[in-house]
């Protein structure tokens, strides 16, 4: 099984809870949406410890079981449609957290992440955390 880590739980990872960390260690490998890192890299830079937080990122990404999802044509078509969906229902969530889904979605990848709202995400599978 692939788990997508949404920016929490790629937190939650670090920061060793538990429960993420048990599921990690039962994936076959891992996906980081680009959409991730940058959501990382903004909070990194605002934050205390900047260059270690780098570090231990780059290091992440460096791990042979670890992908980093670059968005593509196929990512931006499955966006605007969930996006077009949710609209449809009235039921929006986070620009960034389409694009997440989106990625997980199209990688065939459980997303892993604390936020409620991705149950709104037609077919989208995941698991929360809390």
């Amino acid at each position: 099984m692939s788990l997508a880590l949404d920016t929490n739980a790629y937190t939650a990872l670090m920061s060793g809870h538990p429960e993420v960390a048990a599921r990690v260690r039962g994936a076959e490998r891992l996906l980081l949406s680009a959409v991730v890192v940058g959501e990382l890299l903004f909070g990194f830079r605002n934050g205390s410890r900047t260059e270690e937080n780098l570090r231990q990122l780059d290091g992440f990404l460096d791990n042979p079981y670890v992908n980093l999802l670059p968005v593509t044509h196929t990512t931006a078509d499955r966006f605007g449609r969930i996006a077009a969906a949710l609209h449809r229902r009235g039921r929006p969530i986070p620009t960034n957290d389409i694009w997440i889904a989106a990625h997980a979605m199209e990688s065939g990848a459980e997303l892993v992440s604390a936020d409620g709202h991705f149950e709104e995400v037609d077919g989208l599978v995941w698991w929360r955390f809390g």
